[in-house]
């Protein structure tokens, strides 16, 4: 029904975001019915891999591992945006209104199509969706016209009142010409008239009008609408997401936690030395809960462990799948590894070190045959994701897993459970796969991975580098400790210098590693005066290589520069 007057403009926006949100709703809903993905984060994966490098690296600078989160934040605020225009638009036509929300839907149904779990029902959330946030916004701007019983009422009062009003006139009038001695009488009687048809009217309903129709508006109505739409999205929405939990893989992940199997030949206790233990140092072994996440996941792949396969395949002489079972089966090992982030500034916080389990990732390839002239091993995660990791590096003996566990614990599902990549020496955007589930044998002349065409280059080896755990605030006068981590990982750290204010350099005392693959533990005690203070340190790896001063970004393959901590001692 096309509305024959113009509500205000906040009623018709408010109608508008209405209908976006049971849009939103009824698509969770939908998902959660048909295991799809709901448009918000369909849109938003979109977003994340059609986001400039520079918009990237801002994000994480600014916002760190919330940047998923400010992101599908801002996404709903521009919906909201465009759903309330759509509303105001609505007042010069509802089918402008209408066609407005199914274009959104075809935007939505195209983000999910292009994803990489789109399957054959994938099109019906936006679908649906969109047609319920039309048929909400259509009913909405029903309720903004008057029903017709009240339009009748108040055309047959308005017509009443003039009547009255005509005919009185008329009778002033002509008691006037009969009397001219109570003309004065009779004005003053018409008057009254006057003022008591003012006061019949203004006891009529409000009456508002737009051009030459007149309309009456009830909040009521309008609020009463919205708040059934509303409550249409909010149950909608939750049902979406509970349905949507019969996916959650926790209950797989404590059964193989129940059974996870031990290394073949464990690896003996960390050594004693390996933790300074001191006041707000990074722990030798980074806990679970605090290790870094970035990856390109909105919403993180739930795997169970009884479907998931791994496939290898492209330049072998063999393609293979490997199940979880059988990949348990095999001979697992224990690895100590730092991971580091390629998107890691200087004296920034991505990177974490762990024990790892898992099956090493050269046996498997070996069972495959490696074809000679293949250098690239382009991995993929359930979400689509593809890295691409240099064979050579792979194959040269150092510990690369097919990892199942962290720290003691099987995998939590944010990095990467049931099974995930770890190859040290290389950042993780070349090495870390998680959630992996093919392997394509290849070469890099015939194929790229995911960040290489956004930017980043393709081998991404790690640069020698440090970190200023503390101090970093304000200390007291005299002597403090200054301590920190460095890493170069399958090289080792093998000294560390620190300089306050442009003096000398001065090297500070390490502490024990069990291998060259993980980061390593720095302190040094220093005399600080009253006053500001620049603390820099700068580290040397096992191939003699210090990190440079020279300053440069994360992209395209890692950032430089010496870390720096500008404190005050008072």
């Amino acid at each position: 029904m096309e509305p024959r007057t113009r509500p205000p403009g906040w009623a018709a926006a408010l109608a508008g975001v209405t209908a976006g949100a049971v849009a939103l709703g009824i698509a969770q809903l939908v998902a959660g019915v048909f295991g799809g993905t709901s448009p918000i984060i369909a849109v938003g994966n979109s977003a994340v891999d059609n986001t400039p490098l520079w918009l990237k690296e801002w994000a994480i600078r600014t916002f760190g591992e919330n940047d998923k989160n400010v992101l599908i934040g801002g996404i709903l605020v521009v919906v909201a945006l465009i759903a309330a225009g759509l509303g105001v638009l609505s007042r010069r036509r509802v089918g402008f209104g209408v066609a407005g929300l199914w274009l959104f839907g075809l935007v939505g149904m195209l983000a999910v199509l292009t994803g990489a779990e789109a399957g054959p029902l994938a099109i019906l959330p936006p679908l649906i969706g969109a047609g319920a946030g039309a048929m909400t916004l259509s009913s909405l701007f029903r309720r903004l016209e008057p029903p017709p019983w009240a339009e009748s009422e108040r055309a047959e009062a308005l017509a009443a009142a003039e009547s009255d009003a005509a005919a009185e006139h008329d009778d002033s009038r002509a008691a006037a010409e009969h009397d001219d001695s109570r003309a004065a009488a009779e004005h003053d009687d018409s008057r009254a008239a006057a003022e008591h048809d003012d006061s019949d009217r203004a006891e009529m309903p409000p009456v508002m009008r737009s051009g030459s129709e007149l309309h009456a508006f009830s909040r009521r109505r309008l609020l009463t609408g919205v708040g059934m739409g509303v409550g249409v999205a909010g149950v909608s929405g939750i049902a979406g997401q509970l349905l949507s939990g019969r996916n959650d893989v926790s209950g797989a992940r404590t059964a193989v936690a129940k059974a996870l199997p031990t290394a073949a030949t464990p690896l003996p206790p960390l050594p004693a030395g390996v933790d300074f233990k001191i006041p707000n140092l990074s722990p030798f072994s980074t806990p679970n809960h605090d290790f870094y996440r970035v990856d390109t996941a909105l919403v993180v792949p739930a795997v169970d462990p009884k479907s998931w396969t791994l496939t290898i395949h492209g330049m072998v002489d063999k393609p293979i799948e490997i199940t979880f079972d059988d990949l348990i089966k095999r001979p697992l090992m224990e690895a100590d590894v730092t991971l580091t982030c390629v998107s890691n500034e200087v004296n920034g916080p991505y990177v974490g070190n762990a024990r790892w389990l898992g099956v090493r990732m050269a046996d498997v390839l070996r069972e495959a045959g490696l074809q000679a002239n293949a250098d690239m091993l382009l991995s993929t995660s359930s979400d689509g994701w593809t890295c691409g990791t240099p064979i050579d590096i792979v194959m040269d003996g150092r510990d690369a897993l097919f990892a199942i566990a962290m720290n003691g614990e099987v995998l939590p599902v944010s990095h990467g459970f049931p099974v995930r990549q770890v190859v040290p020496g290389l950042y993780g955007y070349v090495s870390a796969t998680k959630w992996v589930t093919d392997i394509k044998v290849t070469r890099y002349d015939l194929d790229e991975a995911y960040w290489t065409p956004r930017g980043w280059s393709a081998m991404g080896p790690i640069k020698t580098g440090s970190r200023i755990d503390l101090p970093r605030n304000k200390v007291k006068p005299g002597r403090n400790t200054i301590a920190g981590v460095a890493w170069a990982q399958h090289r080792g750290i093998e000294k560390v210098e620190v300089q306050v204010d442009d003096g000398d350099w001065r090297v500070a005392r390490l502490a024990e590693v069990p291998g060259p693959d993980t980061w390593r533990q720095w302190a040094i005690d220093w005399d600080f005066t009253p006053g500001l203070h620049t603390i820099r340190c700068r580290a040397t790896d096992g191939t003699g290589q210090t990190q440079t001063a020279n300053g440069a970004p994360p992209a395209p393959n890692g950032a430089t520069g010496y870390p720096s901590v500008l404190m005050e001692a008072v």
